[in-house]
């Protein structure tokens, strides 16, 4: 009987254990896929991501992430329309987990780790997919719906402050649904002094750095201001540009904008002969895993592993420090406006009790099923507290799954155009290129400079 028993549990660990050992592959798609991207060689990249995609009707669990990473690629090949028609589909994802029940990824969650989870997307990517919308439909000329994105960018912003409050609610819930259990030891893990100890010992820098109030990306903000200025709608871009200078005290191109356009809405006047250069600067930060091993309840010398993989931040450097532009006989230097890194980390901040917690309860669990096998007293009993060990380890794995296409910082400077209509731009330690301004009242030169050896993308938007 005991054979049997035993031979029975031998063959469930031989036939689970090597699907669960594999069960971070976004980690390592991930880490493929950017040594493609950060080679230069976007052809690549773009087939690896593709090859990822669920196939027909098909949804599979990364297809959002994938999806805004073949968006930002096609921008910096300026196709625009392949560009949209890729982040409408990220825009179809996200707007399906928004109403997605969250309830068996909990479960999934606890059980395996939280790769099992379809990738529901962080709301930064919510807001910069409508932004670089917009920008699409900017340079396509279809500036009605270019407004459409911007104002969804926005109401994305308004409403993220409410969601983040529900899912604080809905962490509290989890909590006390897992305490219900008979002999739980969550909460008792969760509020454990040493294992905060630990965590703010591999994390010292969670908390040092200034937030952006609300979760806003001064970006988005300001960027929409230009284009209501740009489209003539003043009293519009005086409150969006007044938000961004709130958040941005230190930048003269913003504050000018500011002025300009009071003085635009006082006079009813037209904005003409302005050009606006921006600057998609270097690449955000990736994740990466660590793992742990912590003093949790209920863990005795008899239980063979227990420990958690949490996501850390790992932030990339800027392409250039900035980019100077000469413009007939004046020069210009581009001023940071946002710090993608400073807006991740906001989130990711917020984010990460949520992580924290779910890991720490899954780690409980795994670990309260070694302890009852051992308890067995018996061969079987011993063998299956082994492959549940075993099980543990190779489920434990972290959530490292982030859109990673994304900047670094974003730059701006403002400047009338030229009379010769032509600017010389010089990446600071890189080689300069010429762009040329057509005939227009306004426009904007969008450059994006992933790392320092890349050739610059830009587009001249005209108005």
């Amino acid at each position: 009987m005991k054979q049997g028993l035993l031979y029975r549990i031998l063959l469930i660990g031989v036939f689970f254990l090597p699907l669960f050992a594999g069960c971070n592959a976004p980690k390592s798609n991930l880490k493929k896929f950017d040594g493609y991207f950060t080679s230069g060689n976007y052809d690549q990249s773009i087939a690896f991501a593709e090859s990822k995609l669920g196939k027909g009707n098909k949804t599979k669990r990364e297809d959002l992430l994938w999806t805004l990473q073949l968006g930002s690629l096609e921008r910096l090949r300026r196709n625009h329309e392949t560009s949209g028609n890729y982040f409408d589909r990220s825009e179809e994802l996200l707007n399906k987990y928004d109403t997605h029940n969250k309830a068996a990824d909990t479960v999934g969650s606890v059980v395996v780790n939280e790769n099992i989870v379809p990738y529901l997307g962080e709301e930064y990517d919510g807001v910069m997919v409508n932004t670089y919308k917009a920008l699409n439909f900017m340079a396509l000329k279809k500036d009605d719906l270019a407004r459409v994105e911007f104002n969804r960018a926005l109401d994305r912003q308004r409403r993220a402050k409410e969601k983040f409050a529900k899912e604080i609610v809905k962490l509290q819930q989890e909590i006390d649904a897992e305490q219900a259990k008979p002999n739980s030891q969550a909460r008792n893990n969760v509020e454990n002094p040493q294992v905060d100890a630990i965590v703010n010992e591999k994390y010292p820098n969670l908390n040092a750095f200034e937030a952006y109030p609300d979760f806003v990306n001064p970006f988005t903000t300001y960027l929409a201001g230009v284009y209501f200025n740009l489209v003539g709608d003043h009293t519009k871009a005086v409150d969006l540009l007044k938000e961004s200078y709130g958040m941005v005290q230190d930048n003269r191109y913003l504050a000018e904008d500011l002025a300009v356009t009071e003085k635009l809405l006082d006079s009813q006047g037209k904005l003409e002969n302005t050009v606006w250069v921006v600057f998609e600067n270097g690449l955000g930060p990736y994740k990466k895993e660590i793992r742990l091993d912590l003093p949790l309840f209920l863990v005795t010398r008899e239980v063979k592993y227990v420990g958690i993989a949490l996501p850390k931040l790992v932030f990339r450097d800027q392409a250039f420090d900035c980019l100077w532009i000469k413009a007939g006989e004046a020069n210009y230097q581009t001023l940071q406006l946002a710090s993608m890194d400073r807006v991740i980390q906001t989130e990711f901040k917020k984010d990460f009790k949520g992580i924290l917690t779910r890991a720490i309860i899954s780690a409980t669990a795994k670990a309260a099923a070694q302890y009852a096998m051992q308890n067995q007293n018996n061969s079987a009993g011993s063998f299956a507290s082994i492959l549940m060990a075993a099980y543990s380890f190779a489920t434990t794995a972290a959530d490292v799954r982030i859109w990673t296409t994304l900047p670094k910082d974003f730059q701006v400077a403002r400047f009338a155009i030229p009379e010769d209509r032509s600017l010389r731009i010089h990446p600071s330690g890189g080689a300069p290129f010429d762009v040329k301004i057509p005939n227009c009242n306004n426009a904007v030169v969008y450059v994006k400079i992933p790392l320092a050896g890349s050739v610059p993308a830009y587009d001249v938007i005209t108005y």
